[in-house]
């Protein structure tokens, strides 16, 4: 299972159910374009090391971009991103589930319930 940048967030915040849906999670992944959105947030050396701890505890496995991805990325944001507003970071996102044939847990519906090929799991916080 892949988890969207949003549903960090409210764990880190401490909402149960992110929480519990990833530690529920058998495989837990991200892509690299949500490990570096999560490391954006960062507002200082304690949070970015925070942030890197919890994913260390919790065996997450960041996924890389390929080229396979970066192509699938291109090809949704000219399908999707009139339709829904997706961007290139949900692109990506959407691209590494597609790619590695997991699905995605996001409270993002607006812009990955459009996208045929995701197998997409809302978060209802």
């Amino acid at each position: 299972m892949i988890f969207d940048t949003d549903v960090f967030i409210w764990a880190q915040r401490g909402n149960k159910k992110a929480a519990k849906i990833m530690e529920m999670a058998e495989e837990r992944r991200l892509s690299v374009q949500t490990y570096m959105e999560l490391l954006q947030c960062a507002k200082n050396k304690t949070q970015l090391k925070h942030t890197r701890d919890f994913l260390t505890a919790f065996d997450f496995l960041v996924l890389p971009l390929t080229e396979n991805i970066g192509h699938r990325a291109s090809i949704y944001i000219e399908e999707y991103t009139l339709a829904s507003g997706l961007r290139s970071g949900d692109a990506i996102i959407a691209a590494t589930a597609v790619e590695n044939n997991l699905p995605l847990v996001s409270s993002n519906s607006k812009h990955f319930k459009i996208i045929k090929d995701l197998q997409f799991k809302i978060f209802k916080p």
